[in-house]
């Protein structure tokens, strides 16, 4: 493990307006975020995200009635949103994010939307996760596919498991090569020394054959590998596991800002 105390600080944002901003002040703007997550695997009922605004911006819920992703990964249920979308056409196996080898086919046909998909960028995600039990927060940028499906790449930015929140919290991060030969695999926990549960923020930066991960403004991860293909911005809320305890089950998304490079 990695503690984040003892990175360096990260860079400066760019000195001009974002390209990508939300602080989700009346919910999520649909000109920025498709409320579904991997909508073509998959049918609207179960892809749609629970979703509700709230003084301090948006929360990501898991109901009591929702159901799971698909039948074939159940139990699991999640709300996400995404910066667009890419599918094949029905009962072809193209689309953003082949999560599984075994039969996957697309269900939902989705038109290619490249809401915001830079090749090299930044971004600064603002958020509290969750102590829900079985729940996990993720923020992750990847591969679209849509020009080749070996363009399928992921920055893990975080993925925090309720389970891993206390004085300290511990959390997932790196780089996933998933179908992509030109990356390699680079994942490691890290320790933050706040209760993750309070809003903080995390930062992805790639491009340029680097990626850098930072938290709360310090340097988490510094991965030699970048890719050089649009990425979608996905951030999600799962409930992984049979249902129990008290819902809804929620965490909050407070600010997003993101910057095209290159």
């Amino acid at each position: 493990m990695t503690a984040a105390t003892t990175g360096d600080p990260l860079p400066a944002p760019p000195d001009r307006a974002p390209d990508l901003a939300d602080d989700f002040a009346t919910g999520p703007r649909s000109e920025l975020w498709v409320g579904h997550y991997l909508p073509h695997w998959t049918t609207p009922d179960r892809s749609a995200a629970r979703t509700g605004p709230t003084e301090d911006g948006l929360r990501l819920r898991i109901d009591e009635d929702q159901p799971d992703w698909r039948p074939e990964d159940a139990p699991m249920r999640v709300s996400n949103l995404a910066t667009g979308t890419f599918s094949g056409p029905l009962g072809s196996t193209r689309g953003t994010h082949r999560h599984r080898d075994d039969g996957l086919t697309v269900r939902t046909p989705t038109p290619t939307r490249l809401l915001w998909a830079p090749s090299a960028g930044r971004v600064d995600l603002t958020v509290s996760a969750t102590r829900d039990a079985g729940c996990m927060l993720a923020g992750w940028l990847v591969g679209t596919e849509h020009g080749g499906e070996q363009d399928s790449g992921e920055v893990c930015v975080f993925e925090i498991d309720a389970s891993a929140i206390g004085t300290h919290t511990v959390a997932r991060t790196g780089l996933k090569a998933h179908h992509d030969p030109r990356l390699v695999t680079d994942m490691t926990e890290v320790v933050l020394p706040f209760d993750a549960t309070r809003p903080h923020t995390w930062t992805a930066i790639w491009g340029a054959g680097r990626t850098l991960i930072g938290c709360e403004g310090t340097v988490v991860r510094r991965i030699e590998q970048a890719s050089a293909y649009p990425l979608f911005l996905m951030l999600d809320l799962f409930e992984i596991g049979p249902p129990g305890g008290s819902y809804p089950k929620s965490a909050l998304l407070h600010r997003v800002r993101g910057w095209t490079l290159g």
